[in-house]
């Protein structure tokens, strides 16, 4: 029998699910790394076990899968009824066995790469609504699953880096941050550079902007509330520590 591929022809729109598959299988590589009784210690995420980031990524492929079914038949079915359902959902689902999580985010990463294998081109341009109420394409699913298996296979915290998520990934989140810090106005005096990248990201016209520099990796770990190792802080704003950065979700 021949496998079946991918229905969608665009290039890009290819090598955008070749990154979503792969942040995918390093997520299952990392959670195969934990023994059962791991699942319960602490991830990077305050509030928040390893069980939790399993449970959160299992049923956010489920949510995904439901926006890609609306644009297949255009029947709306929302990602979640609400922000409480979708919390409730990850506390119940940190309570399941063990087997029972793991199984969750096999079956729903399966389904998710399915659901978009049988998608074809005429439908990735379909617009469907996020949890926070934005109409986007389609083809947007693709890069929301994307940041969250690379960003949360960190949060296991047994190991994984950012520096460990492709380079293309990383430049793209760091675009996504500070544009939403951008939009909301809470870049003011805020300016981030990236070592070996031209150009600049956030308050760009401030007069005397907070400078925050470092490698990518560590820029965007920093970005997305990840800590500030390997990240400097420069300019009048700095007194001498690297500040927090302002929240992106």
């Amino acid at each position: 029998m021949v496998a079946r591929q991918d229905l969608a022809t665009d290039p890009g729109l290819q090598e955008e699910l070749l990154q979503a598959r792969r942040g995918t299988a390093f997520f299952a590589r990392k959670l195969n790394e934990l023994t059962d009784e791991e699942l319960d210690g602490g991830s990077l995420l305050p509030g928040w076990t390893r069980r939790h980031i399993v449970a959160h990524v299992g049923y956010n492929a489920r949510a995904i899968a439901r926006l890609v079914e609306w644009a297949a038949t255009g029947v709306e079915t929302p990602m979640y009824p609400s922000v409480e359902v979708r919390n409730h959902e990850i506390s119940f689902g940190a309570t399941l066995s063990p087997t029972a999580l793991r199984n969750l985010f096999d079956h729903s990463a399966v389904h998710l790469s399915v659901e978009w294998r049988d998608l074809p081109d005429r439908d990735w341009s379909n617009e469907v609504k996020t949890v926070q109420g934005r109409t986007v394409p389609a083809s947007e699913t693709v890069w929301m699953r994307t940041r969250e298996v690379w960003i949360h296979a960190v949060d296991l915290g047994n190991g994984a880096t950012f520096a460990d998520i492709p380079e293309a990934v990383l430049a793209r989140l760091l675009r996504d941050i500070t544009g939403a810090w951008h939009a909301r106005g809470t870049d003011a005096g805020l300016v981030v550079r990236v070592t070996g990248m031209d150009g600049a990201f956030g308050d760009i016209d401030a007069p005397n902007p907070t400078i925050i520099s470092g490698p990518l990796p560590a820029v965007v770990a920093w970005a997305a509330g990840r800590g500030t190792d390997g990240v400097t802080a420069s300019g009048q704003g700095a007194k001498g520590e690297v500040p927090a950065a302002p929240k992106w979700i």
